[in-house]
């Protein structure tokens, strides 16, 4: 075996898993990491100027490569600052390997600056987490990290590594990857009794979530939608392109309030999820959003989601694109010719339905068109039309991105992207991870102006690595979704029109000045036109360019 420092052999066993970049923020527990990686050119480091920025960085490359992404953080501050992002990559499934600079452990009794446990900070939001106390354990534990955080339902994984470990030596062999095949089919006898009730339905709607673009089961997907004619929304955090939305079945995606949902599943018999959360609320209510007697067919590749909240009258663990097609074909054998033309008919009805709801939505857009300031729907109209179908849209305009997904032309697998779990402030640094797996690519961003401020450090980075990347800032000068959802209980705030910390000005925040100072080109537009003519721009550009939209704040229903 050769002898070898920790250090070395930390980067040697990446190689080995397939990592190409680390994404970091580095401190004085890590300049052994940094030191290897000054004499190892293979390895890419992605620096962020704050750690939030480097596990959303992470998560969006983790995302849109389908590879590990790993996170290089600074002992326990700097494990605390990623947190937040943290838990958003656990709730999107992120494969990530979070790492963390450790003092020496025999320093460690003294509790020296910066130092704490670390595994236990970390526990709740991985699915797995560890110390590496000794060097000749770093193969199998980072090989271990590296195989769990990979293997379905994927999700990040943690590794506290000691300075003495990093700077010592030994004899030690690396190992090698180990890969889990994972393309496991459905239980037959689930599939039959989940095909036996899809058949019968005499009014099916299906919720598509990210585990459907995760597997690249598009086509699965739209041939048994087709073949059953039901609706398909995306679930209630639409975070991917679930279902192509410009085909004729797609319906939009649902609200994540609890008597919205009620409505929807009133029209319904039976609802099929596939890869989606049923259902991840955004308030509590004491409204059940299943009404009587509708059944619930679920396929997940993560066991947990599957009759989470609600019970599944066909309960269905595999993988997506695997266990569709078996799906497709008990349906197709279980359906009597009656109900094959039934479903014809419903197939053909519903799209007319759906074109002429579109169409409303299309129209008021329209109708909005020329008012100033800009409306957030003839916003995302005037995005829609101008942002191609080559392109990556990412979205975290979270009280005026309503209606994007109707006119977005971007239709594929990933086509689309966004933070998971309601944090705020994925979707700027999501969108450099994004870029760096997709290079071939344009992105565009559309961002409200409070996410943007969560993590706008990550600027610097796009300007740094010359990505070049479109953000859109949605500048409604206010936290205005918070204002919408107080202003509802008609309490105080909505008496006396006083939204406490919730107003984003006195001084207002220059976002071109803020993207300037980061090395991002950037534009200010009050006009649809600008708004049109800046996009195209900011796609044909090799360089990022920062466009802030000065928008309607009008957060009362009119």
């Amino acid at each position: 075996m050769p002898v070898m420092s920790g250090k070395r052999a930390f980067l040697e066993i990446l190689k080995q898993e397939g990592v190409e970049m680390i994404f970091g923020n580095p401190g004085t527990t890590e300049l052994p990491l940094m030191d290897a990686l000054a004499g190892d050119s293979s390895m890419r480091y992605i620096l962020g100027l704050q750690e939030a920025t480097v596990v959303a960085m992470a998560d969006g490359y983790a995302q849109a490569s389908g590879k590990l992404g790993v996170v290089n953080l600074h002992a326990a501050p700097g494990l605390g600052n990623g947190m937040g992002m943290l838990y958003c990559a656990k709730q999107s499934g992120a494969p990530l390997v979070v790492i963390a600079g450790q003092h020496e452990q025999s320093f460690n009794r003294t509790e020296p600056i910066l130092y704490d446990d670390l595994p236990p900070i970390a526990r709740p939001f991985v699915k797995w987490t560890a110390e590496v106390t000794r060097l000749e354990d770093l193969p199998l534990m980072l090989h271990r990290a590296c195989k769990v955080a990979r293997t379905p339902p994927t999700g990040p994984v943690f590794l506290s590594l000691p300075g003495d470990v990093l700077n010592g030596e030994a004899d030690i062999e690396l190992g090698d990857a180990t890969h889990v095949g994972a393309r496991i089919r459905g239980d037959l006898a689930s599939i039959k009794a989940a095909a036996e009730i899809l058949a019968r339905a005499e009014r099916p709607a299906i919720v598509a979530g990210s585990g459907v673009a995760h597997g690249n089961a598009h086509a699965e997907l739209v041939r048994l939608a087709e073949m059953i004619g039901a609706p398909v929304h995306f679930e209630g955090e639409a975070t991917s392109n679930a279902f192509p939305p410009s085909h004729p079945l797609f319906r939009g995606p649902i609200i994540r309030l609890t008597p919205q949902i009620r409505a929807w599943l009133d029209q319904h018999d039976v609802l099929f999820a596939v890869g989606a959360d049923v259902f991840t609320l955004s308030l509590p209510n004491k409204v059940n959003p299943i009404p009587p007697g509708l059944k619930i067919v679920h396929l997940d590749s993560d066991p947990w989601q599957i009759g989470k909240n609600y019970f599944s009258s066909a309960a269905i663990f595999g993988d997506i694109k695997a266990s569709l097609p078996d799906i497709s074909a008990a349906i197709e054998a279980a359906m009597t010719a009656s109900q094959m033309r039934l479903a014809r008919e419903r197939r053909v009805a519903l799209g007319v339905a759906i074109a002429e709801e579109r169409a409303v939505i299309t129209a008021q857009a329209i109708a909005e068109s020329d008012k100033l300031p800009i409306r957030p729907l003839a916003l995302m109209k005037a995005i829609g039309d101008a942002v191609p179908a080559n392109a990556i849209l990412i979205e975290e305009a979270l009280s005026s991105g309503a209606g994007l997904r109707f006119f977005q032309k971007p239709d594929d697998v990933q086509g689309f992207f966004g933070g998971r779990g309601g944090g705020i402030g994925w979707s700027v640094p999501g969108s450099a991870g994004v870029k760096l797996a997709l290079p071939d690519r344009p992105i565009v961003v559309v961002v409200g102006d409070g996410s943007t401020m969560y993590t706008c450090q990550a600027l610097w980075t796009i300007a740094h690595e010359k990505l070049a990347i479109t953000v859109l800032v949605v500048n409604n000068r206010s936290y205005r979704i918070l204002k919408q959802r107080l202003y509802n209980t008609q309490g105080n705030a909505a008496q006396t029109d006083n939204f406490v910390g919730m107003e984003l000005v006195n001084p207002a925040i220059d976002y071109c000045g803020l993207a300037r100072s980061l090395g991002v080109e950037a534009v200010y537009c009050k006009t649809l036109d600008e708004v049109a003519a800046a996009i195209r721009c900011g796609v044909a550009s090799d360089r990022a360019l920062l466009i802030e939209v000065e928008t309607d704040g009008t957060y009362k229903p009119v």
